[in-house]
């Protein structure tokens, strides 16, 4: 990465843009892909990751003793330690693989959740969460008789750190927080609220999904006891996804599911014997290239660099919010400019988020529309759903001045006129 894309944000979509292959592909009837908090486009650096995995070394993890057994193993467990090295782990053996997201707070749920809730004690989570860190602990309560406790976000879509503190009390035994709000982008002061949690004798999960593409994290420096995220959010595959957890914490907890790969033995007439260390959690076959194209992924935004990538997300941000509110009857939300992570959320007044979605669409234009699976969160705003425009490395100034363009003529359409109150997704 050279110093003038370091130094100049404009300059970095310029310089990886050809990284993208969809984006080249696709020119013809995609003219802006703004939808990357949704999920965000492959690098070639990680597809040829993937592809070099499949072609040269495939093979099962863990069970052949043959040299391409052990190479995939080789390989799955370097893309552990480069995962590790990315997110400041203290060691590669608190780096596990899920599915994603929603698997690691799930997994959190059902074990370490499971081991402290209960009637009497109380599971708190604010109320900006996506419905997958909100659901698992929904229904761990449900079914345990814990109390779930939802620490409202205020007009402004801010979390206020006195009503945060004031919800935390002897009883509470866990708190799930997002680091970066999906919907509107706000970043929530995760390491004090972690600090708070943890005084209060509590354990801590924070949902890192809309961080990790934005901004370093540094779990040691966060300081929570659980932190995940999705590789697809971050530039790398679907279907793979990382939960971070302190190894003496994980080294307490029963296995999230079993099976193969989980176990040093079975015998019918004695207890099963589980597995120490990552394996214990990871049963079954293993995405061994998704954790490859991960590893990838976050290498790559290691080499473009930290201070590029947030020079850029700011100049995006800030560049949105000028353009949108001076288009007449647009509305930004929140206030994603006081600490821009690539995501800015509005309103057009009149007219429903479907139809400005549908709007853009028709011109080459990919947003998204409605409620982010949070509905609860714009419930709270007291909002139908909101258009969300998200940034990635590839995303220019140029295309959000068409967004402005095209906002000026949206007009109301279906969705406005037969169902104004209708809304999914």
């Amino acid at each position: 990465m050279t110093d003038t894309v370091r130094h100049d944000p404009e300059a970095l979509p310029r310089a990886v843009r050809a990284d993208f292959p969809l984006l080249a592909r696709r020119a013809g009837d995609l003219v802006a892909y703004l939808d990357n908090a949704a999920t965000t486009q492959k690098p070639r650096v990680v597809l040829d990751a993937m592809t070099d995995y499949y072609t040269g070394a495939n093979s099962n993890v863990g069970r052949g003793y043959h040299r391409l057994g052990l190479e995939s193993t080789e390989r799955h467990e370097q893309a552990r330690e480069g995962v590790a090295r990315a997110i400041g782990a203290a060691q590669p053996e608190e780096v596990l693989f899920t599915a994603g997201t929603t698997a690691a707070v799930n997994l959190v749920a059902d074990t370490a959740g499971r081991r402290v809730a209960g009637p009497g004690r109380r599971v708190v989570v604010t109320g900006m969460e996506h419905n997958s860190n909100l659901l698992p602990w929904r229904r761990l309560c449900d079914s345990t008789g814990a109390t779930l406790t939802v620490v409202p976000a205020g007009p402004d879509g801010r979390i206020d750190a006195d009503r945060f503190a004031a919800a935390l009390g002897p009883d509470t035994v866990l708190v799930a927080v997002s680091h970066v709000s999906n919907v509107l982008g706000t970043v929530n002061p995760v390491r004090e609220m972690a600090a708070a949690a943890r005084r209060a004798g509590a354990l801590v999960l924070v949902d890192g999904a809309q961080a990790v593409p934005h901004r370093p994290v540094d779990v040691r420096d966060l300081d929570a006891d659980f932190y995940c995220f999705s590789g697809h959010k971050a530039y790398g595959p679907m279907g793979v996804g990382v939960l971070h957890g302190r190894r003496d914490l994980l080294a307490g907890l029963p296995p999230y599911q079993v099976g193969g790969g989980t176990v040093k033995g079975v015998a019918a007439d004695r207890p099963v014997r589980y597995l120490d260390g990552p394996a214990r959690w990871e049963a079954g076959t293993p995405h061994v290239a998704g954790a490859v194209g991960l590893a990838a992924a976050l290498d790559y935004l290691r080499d473009l660099g930290w201070d590029a990538i947030r020079r850029h997300d700011r100049a995006l941000v800030r560049h949105a919010v000028d353009v949108l509110t001076a288009v007449d009857r647009v509305r930004v939300v929140g206030d994603p400019a006081a600490d821009p992570s690539g995501i800015v959320s509005f309103v057009v007044e009149g007219i429903h988020p479907y139809d400005v979605g549908a709007h853009l669409d028709r011109h080459g234009v990919a947003v998204r529309c409605g409620v982010h699976c949070a509905s609860t969160f714009l419930d709270e705003l007291g909002l139908l759903g909101t258009v969300r425009l998200s940034f990635g490395v590839y995303n220019t100034t140029a295309e959000i001045d068409l967004v402005g363009e095209l906002l000026a003529g949206v007009r109301p359409g279906p969705w406005t006129t037969d169902h104004p109150d209708v809304r999914f997704l």
